[in-house]
């Protein structure tokens, strides 16, 4: 795969050039590990993107969308991995991004509540910009142990995908998930347990966004298919967002390194990477995506399947101690 290839080429170029995370207390792993992997997965997908238009399956607009904001923030994230960058002008960067890539999706597609429209104007397409902002932080959140952030994207876009090619094997929308799906698994070759490789923010932040433009154009599509997108992304969601409204609470600062999320917890607990990351897939192949079919395809609500998928994951973040302090 083209993208192990270059995966393997960036980690030789990393130990050269010092690009290393080296462990300290606020680290989940315990060896110093080369970063900046998720460069590979960044080149491969907008490589591919054009490649798509050109041949009729993915619309110009979509592939501005996914380019423009993926590339901008893979940028953001590259230059806060080689050098700090400021939270505030972060969070202006990556406004930014999300703004670029709601003009070329559209803007923020109305939203379908029990059979109705719901279009609160100019409203949904702040809440866009925050929707998207959020889902890049979270998912960089959400990367810190070894394989997780990498199975996430490949399961959820495979779910996605599946939701199109279900509904009608003639919607080409399925090519793109896919194609990111397929760039990620070659990273994923360097990043199982134990990671030889880290993506970095350059990576996790280039597939938050790129999920949540996903789930955007997916809702243009088919409403409905925009909660069978927050389903398949329903563990770094709740993770994420439990633990972040813990430490807030406690007027902590929410933008620091911390390992008080559930799934850092349960990496302590069970003191395996491989066995969260592992469980994780499983509740996406096995409980998220038959769930995001039943909303996406059958007559099942978008808020009660969400209720079916969330609960049971606000649950398990209560027993792993998300959010809670780490010398609790």
């Amino acid at each position: 795969m083209t993208t192990s290839l270059l995966t393997g080429l960036l980690r030789r170029y990393a130990l050269a050039a010092r690009w290393v995370d080296i462990p300290n207390a606020r680290s989940s792993h315990k060896l110093p590990t080369p970063r900046g992997g998720g460069l590979a997965i960044v080149i491969v997908f907008l490589a591919g993107l054009p490649v798509l238009t050109v041949s009729g399956l993915l619309a110009t607009e979509a592939m501005w969308a996914l380019f423009g904001a993926g590339a901008w923030v893979a940028l953001i994230g590259f230059l806060d991995d080689q050098g700090h960058i400021p939270a505030r002008w972060r969070l202006l960067a990556h406004s930014i991004g999300a703004a670029w890539g709601i003009y070329w999706l559209g803007g923020m597609p109305p939203l379908e509540l029990f059979g109705y429209s719901f279009d609160p104007g100019w409203f949904r397409q702040i809440f866009g910009m925050f929707y998207l902002v959020w889902l890049l932080n979270l998912y960089n959140f959400m990367d810190g142990i070894d394989g997780l952030a990498s199975l996430e994207a490949i399961t959820v876009c495979l779910g996605g995908a599946l939701l199109y090619l279900v509904k009608s094997q003639s919607i080409g929308e399925w090519y793109a998930p896919v194609l990111l799906a397929m760039a990620v698994a070659g990273f994923l070759i360097w990043n199982f347990p134990p990671a030889r490789i880290f993506m970095g923010d350059t990576g996790s932040g280039f597939l938050g966004i790129v999920l949540g433009l996903f789930s955007l154009q997916a809702a243009w599509m088919e409403p409905k298919f925009f909660w069978s997108w927050l389903i398949l992304l329903a563990v770094f969601i709740v993770d994420a967002t439990w633990t972040l409204l813990r430490r807030f609470l406690r007027g902590e600062k929410v933008y620091e390194a911390h390992r008080s999320h559930a799934y850092q917890y349960a990496a302590r607990y069970y003191g395996s990477h491989r066995a969260v990351t592992l469980i994780i897939t499983a509740i996406n192949v096995f409980w998220l995506i038959p769930l995001a079919l039943c909303v996406g395809l059958a007559d099942l609500n978008g808020l009660l399947g969400m209720a079916l998928a969330y609960l049971p994951l606000v649950l398990l973040a209560i027993y792993f101690r998300s959010g809670a302090k780490e010398l609790e």
